[in-house]
């Protein structure tokens, strides 16, 4: 491992000197992971299949072929991984428990069915970050739904949402003494219409309409498991995480302006108003019409639950044009997929002009701001963490360093972009970069790279990169500078 944050470049912090003006006090510096991403040990402790494993193991899902099996073998080496975070300063850890390692069926509940070996390396993992100093704060679901769950019929099926509630149940209750901080989904949005309506991740199903309902119980899964683990431990904060954009229309024509309403609808406005408001917006459910989604009303006030805090995991802006005839692109997959756009699939999405990662995503870090304040404005008093925010390249190793001035300067911008928002009396509490370690990058498989430790997969060896130390430095000043 290289890790001493005394070796290596200096880079300077993108060609900028002086103080930092300081975040609030008791902001939270982080870093996120995803169970399957970098766990791997995929069958050991008697964990059971989960949907990526078998989508990985369905020729040309994903590039290369490759699998989580071993990822960067985080189950047997996350003492290291431990080390770096306390190396770097790191105040909280947001990693996903995996739902199949707990509940290897996918069925359980209140102590039944429990894989007491996997909830074990959660307990050490919870017990390594607090004698570090770091702060844990699981995430419940980030897309490794149990295969028995999707033979069953997945997400679309109601049944899921209460399983869910069930898994959160049994991982509460074995860390909810040391753990205060929840989170129960991740991205919603891409469990639901990349995994069923585009079919460009787990489980690859091209299904419009139950791509609608996954995205239902979804939150309604949520909304189950808050009010589950709330009955327990009330003193618990609780809270989900969404991927919300900011979106533009190409120009000021109506087809263009329809195009924007519509995208904000099924990105954003889909997840806000329920977790919210309790309800659905209206010109969403028009544009849903057609594809028969109507929600049982009393759904709805089960899914808002009180929310402790919202996750915001953004990386890029939308822009959009409403030209008709011409399909959405899938844009998080390296394979000709269907429009994840349910009821939108004739909107187009344009580039900006701007610079972009290795991942062709395009750098705009006003689009941050612009969703921070936006939901400051609409829902002022919900307290906000950037749970999600990064930059993939294709960085390699040289003289023993690894140099990424390109994720330094997408970071530096985007934590300017949030000081800028806290100015403005944002209540954001904290910042998780994306990601700790490189990992396997869904239907991109290896090919691409977030993390701030590089990854050598052959060896497992972890080195700092440049951004690692930038991001030391950060956290020790307390800001960008």
């Amino acid at each position: 491992m290289t890790s001493s944050l005394q070796n290596g470049s200096t880079h300077e912090d993108s060609g900028r000197d002086g103080p930092a003006a300081p975040f609030p006090a008791g902001f939270r510096w982080g870093a996120a992971t995803a169970a399957y991403q970098i766990e791997g040990a995929a069958a050991e402790d008697g964990r059971g299949p989960s949907v990526w494993d078998t989508f990985c193991r369905t020729p040309g899902r994903v590039l290369g072929g490759d699998t989580g099996d071993v990822a960067v073998d985080h189950y047997h080496r996350f003492r290291e991984d431990v080390a770096l975070m306390a190396e770097l300063g790191l105040t909280a850890y947001r990693f996903s428990v995996s739902w199949p390692r707990v509940h290897p069926d996918g069925r359980g509940g209140r102590g039944a069915g429990v894989n007491e070996a996997g909830l074990d390396f959660y307990r050490r993992l919870v017990d390594e970050l607090l004698a570090a100093g770091v702060e844990p704060w699981p995430t419940l679901y980030h897309w490794d739904l149990p295969q028995p769950l999707e033979d069953a019929g997945g997400w679309p099926e109601r049944d899921t949402a209460h399983r869910f509630a069930d898994y959160a149940a049994d991982v509460h209750a074995a860390l909810g003494d040391r753990v205060r901080h929840w989170t129960t989904v991740n991205e919603p949005w891409c469990a639901a219409f990349l995994g069923y309506a585009s079919g460009e991740h787990a489980p690859g199903r091209v299904d419009p309409e139950g791509a609608l309902r996954a995205a239902h119980h979804l939150l309604l899964g949520h909304g189950l498991a808050v009010e589950a683990m709330r009955a327990r431990r009330p003193a618990n904060r609780f809270g989900a995480a969404v991927n919300l954009y900011a979106v533009s229309p190409q120009t000021g024509a109506d087809a263009d302006l329809d195009a924007a309403r519509r995208v904000d609808g099924l990105q954003n406005r889909f997840f806000l108003g329920p977790l919210l408001e309790g309800r659905y917006p209206a010109d969403v459910l028009a544009d849903l019409e057609p594809y028969g989604f109507a929600p049982p009303d009393a759904d709805l006030a089960a899914i808002r639950r009180p929310l402790d805090h919202l996750g915001v995991n953004y990386y890029s802006r939308h822009t959009v044009a409403g030209t008709p005839g011409e399909a959405a692109q899938a844009a998080s997959s390296p394979f000709n997929t269907r429009s994840p756009w349910v009821g939108s699939e004739n909107v187009r999405f344009v580039p900006a002009g701007l610079p972009v990662t290795g991942m062709g995503w395009e750098i705009d870090e006003r689009g941050l701001y612009e969703v921070l304040t936006r939901l400051h404005r609409e829902y002022p008093a919900v307290p906000l963490y950037i749970t999600e925010n990064g930059a993939g390249y294709d960085e390699a190793p040289g003289d023993g360093a690894v140099h990424d001035a390109g994720r330094i300067a997408y970071l530096d911008a985007h934590l300017r972009a949030c000081r800028d928002a806290i100015s403005e009396g944002v209540p954001l509490r904290g910042y998780f970069t994306w990601s700790l370690l490189d990992n396997f990058e869904w239907a991109w498989g290896y090919s691409k790279r977030f993390g701030l430790v590089h990854v050598d997969y052959a060896t497992q060896r972890r080195t700092l990169k440049d951004s690692a130390r930038w991001y030391a430095r950060v956290i020790r000043r307390g800001g960008p500078g």
